[in-house]
């Protein structure tokens, strides 16, 4: 099998690892890829965002399957163009993209379906903001409509705060999303998604604020663990039956199935699980955790999906053990990062390149906010967590910062799902 898959992030190169590992895979490109995939895929410059310019691309490649890794190019129509050029492409359609791409029509189908999240109050218009605002309690919970990749949520008991991120985003023509806040542990669902049926992957913890003990304002992501310790049996089961194939079969009423893969953001609260988002697409970083466990073949599975297929595919097999990836952010990030800066260690193993490039002396450069993911595995979590930050320890690049807590306080015996 030919596999494309289209992005230049960490995400992108997990998932290019897992295929190169696959037997089932006789070919492999990244397009436009970053200094970490060149080394395990053939490497083709590409807009990402031009629908077009990626059909014509797995045309001139002959690719059997194109994965489209970011969730811009699937709003954006790319899925819909690759498949018009006759290509299996694992990614939703335009149209069924906007369960990411407007929160507003994911509250729709989630309360269409049935599933449990926080009605929200849109605001479109900055004067009625304040009474807005007024008629929620601390935590306040700010949400951009739309794409943010993943920094558009401001979370804080400080009404100014609050209302200053809210006046950004209208000022900026987007609409905005007040919601209350829910409490408890957070868990990443992934599943493939085609049509109706619905197969899980690996739960995982994500860790969004930039420092340590959840403090600083949201990021992309600055770390992640694979699986939850902490959850109870059956709760992967429940999820699916409740909250995700609920939505799954909405989308098929609607006319609008989606395929690919569908990443729901939940919250354990004390009244049950309560939806925060979803995506369309595998989440960074994620995916560095839940690949790296994942022991089927991933070309078949995404091909299965894209296909029509998934329902006839065997169970998913999964190594023993555990995942945690660490995130190292450039200088100023999650605000404008430094660029241009020098790493050293990032070919080693366990290093999955994000914000990447190389120069044209051959050195690799920071070229992006979160610049790598390193990847750690081990017999339980608090074993991926020492191989996780004694990899990190031979990275370096000037000014940057990461989190040093991922994963403690699941290890530590700190999280509990509500009984």
């Amino acid at each position: 099998m030919r596999v494309l898959v289209v992005g230049s992030g960490a995400r992108e190169h997990s998932i290019v690892l897992a295929l190169a590992q696959d037997p089932q895979v006789t070919a492999l490109a990244c397009a436009p890829g970053n200094a970490g995939t060149v080394a395990v895929a053939e490497q083709r410059g590409l807009d990402v965002g031009d629908p077009a310019a990626v059909a014509a691309l797995a045309l001139d490649w002959e690719a059997d399957l194109v994965v489209i890794g970011a969730e811009a190019p699937l709003v954006a129509g790319v899925a819909d163009a690759v498949r018009a050029a006759g290509v299996a492409c694992f990614g939703p359609t335009a149209e069924a993209a906007r369960i990411e791409g407007s929160k507003t029509f994911a509250k729709d189908v989630m309360a269409a379906a049935g599933g449990r999240t926080p009605p929200p109050e849109i605001v479109d218009n900055p004067a009625r903001l304040d009474a807005a605002l007024a008629r929620f309690t601390p935590p306040y919970v700010v949400k951009d409509d739309g794409l943010a990749a993943g920094k558009g949520v401001v979370v804080s008991p400080d009404l100014d705060v609050a209302r200053a991120h809210a006046m950004t985003l209208l000022d900026g023509g987007h609409p905005v999303l007040l919601e209350s806040f829910l409490d408890g542990p957070e868990v990443s669902l992934f599943c493939l998604v085609d049509g109706e049926t619905v197969v899980p992957l690996l739960p995982a913890q994500d860790f969004k604020r930039v420092g340590d003990d959840d403090c600083g304002p949201n990021t992309g992501g600055m770390g992640a663990y694979a699986p939850l310790p902490w959850a109870p049996a059956g709760l992967v089961d429940e999820l699916v039956s409740d909250v995700v194939a609920p939505v799954a079969a909405e989308m098929v009423r609607r006319g609008t199935p989606f395929s690919g893969l569908l990443y729901a953001g939940l919250a354990l609260t004390s009244q049950g699980p309560a939806v925060v988002e979803f995506n369309c697409r595998f989440g960074d970083p994620e995916t560095q955790v839940v690949l790296a466990l994942l022991r089927s073949s991933l070309a078949r599975a995404l091909h299965a999906t894209a296909t029509g297929a998934l329902a006839a595919e065997p169970p998913l097999q999964w190594a023993d053990g555990a995942a945690v990836t660490v995130v190292v952010a450039a200088e100023g990030y999650p605000g404008p990062p430094r660029l241009g800066d020098v790493i050293s260690g990032a070919e080693a193993d366990g290093v999955l390149h994000a914000g990447t490039r190389r120069r044209d002396d051959g050195a690799v450069v920071s070229g992006g906010g979160r610049v790598l993911s390193v990847v750690g595995t081990g017999a339980d979590l608090q074993a991926a967590h020492d191989d996780a930050y004694r990899r990190l320890e031979g990275v370096h690049l000037a000014g940057s910062h990461h989190r040093t807590d991922i994963a403690l306080k699941a290890i530590r015996g700190e999280i509990a799902a509500p009984a």
